[in-house]
């Protein structure tokens, strides 16, 4: 691969790795701290959750969904009052605040799938639309989550008995090394099966260099774990849905239609895929997973008002086109956005260790997403010349 393939495919990996060495530094070491490793991804938990939906309706044409952050307001709106004035069964409350999250994805997928409602004004009403409904429900007031079975179902840590009761939480280490020998034995039985089919592939040194630094990584974070709580519940929810996605967009039939519609809609028409169902299922996938988002900020933060998910939406788009989805659509990855959240998330956190004024955050994150963009355009020759 020629350096300037390399770095055009992992502009965003480098940033990421540049970013969380420069705010390192400028923390003294403290973004190091166990803690604040741990709660990197939970605090982003929505920003990655969320993110995996929003792909799927940038893929359509670059098109987003603006009710995600009401829609979470919303959902765990209803989740706490559930419990709160009704002493509600948690299992139960989730089942309905999903039941809740589908209808509202029906909802949007219906005026902009069928009806062909452009989605920024359907999904700018809904902003405005679930927003309201939530405070409605809240009665403008903060509801405090405190069910113990809630609270364990999303916000606990994994303890093992004998492994788990002393200051390290020994566990992790070994989720970790499990997963290590996992990504390394599916490399060796991938390349494998690419051979004896003939197919074309990267060099055996670049394949497994990719594959050490991934497992290195896997493992620091893994330490980081054990040297904290050990590993958080949220987390396995956050890579359930990861690797749902994943799978969905890279491996099945359905996942490449949001491919091809944002390449060519009239062509995919013309190929027999029904657009309209391509667009619904975006919107409602999209309005599940804010849904669940709402119940796993219900659960890390213990509390919902009127206010909770005000902005997410922007840091879902934003983790997208900074994870290298194209802003005209038809390309972009679960992988990529993944890289695009944690990196939003590294300086969120790192601004924030570091002290720095909010209002200067804001600036920070609106220019790392404007040249995130800037390069996506660039670097594909789509600005718009002859």
């Amino acid at each position: 691969m020629k350096a300037s393939a390399f770095l055009k495919k992992y502009t965003m990996t480098i940033a990421l790795v540049v970013v969380f060495i420069f705010f390192t530094a400028l923390t003294g070491g403290r973004l190091l701290y166990a803690q604040n490793i741990s709660n990197l991804l939970l605090q982003n938990s929505y920003v990655l959750v969320m993110a995996c939906g929003m792909l799927l309706c940038i893929l359509t044409g670059g098109n987003v969904d603006l009710s995600v952050g009401s829609t979470l307001c919303l959902v765990g709106a209803i989740a706490a009052q559930l419990m709160d004035k009704f002493n509600m069964n948690a299992v139960l409350v989730i089942v309905i605040c999903m039941a809740f999250a589908v209808l509202i994805g029906v909802w949007q997928g219906f005026w902009i799938g069928y009806i062909h409602i452009p989605p920024f004004i359907c999904t700018l009403a809904g902003m405005f639309l679930f927003r309201g409904l939530g405070r409605v429900v809240l009665a403008s007031k903060t509801v405090n989550v405190s069910n113990k079975l809630f609270l364990g179902i999303f916000a606990s840590y994994i303890n093992v008995p004998g492994l788990d009761s002393g200051a390290v939480k020994y566990s992790a280490m070994i989720a970790g090394v499990v997963i290590a020998i996992a990504l390394l034995v599916n490399t060796v039985l991938s390349r494998q099966k690419k051979a004896k089919k003939g197919y074309a592939m990267e060099s055996a040194g670049v394949a497994f260099g990719k594959i050490a630094v991934i497992d290195i990584l896997i493992l620091a974070y893994c330490w980081k774990l054990a040297n904290y709580k050990g590993i958080p519940v949220m987390l396995l929810w956050i890579l359930a849905v990861i690797l749902l996605y994943a799978f969905i967009t890279a491996k099945t039939a359905f996942g490449r239609y949001f491919y091809a519609v944002g390449g060519n809609e009239k062509a995919t028409k013309l190929s027999g895929i029904d657009t309209k169902k391509v667009y619904f299922w975006a919107y409602c996938s999209m309005s599940i997973l804010a849904g669940f988002s709402g119940l796993l900020v219900a659960a890390r933060i213990g509390s919902v008002n009127g206010d909770t998910g005000t902005s997410y939406e922007m840091d879902a788009i934003g983790s997208c086109f900074i994870g290298g989805a194209s802003a005209y659509g038809g390309s972009g990855s679960v992988a990529g956005i993944i890289v695009g959240a944690i990196l939003l998330g590294v300086i969120n956190q790192g601004m924030s260790i570091y002290g720095l004024d909010n209002n200067w955050q804001y600036v920070v994150k609106g220019a790392v997403l404007l040249v995130a963009v800037i390069f996506d355009v660039v670097s594909n020759h789509k600005t718009g010349k002859a």
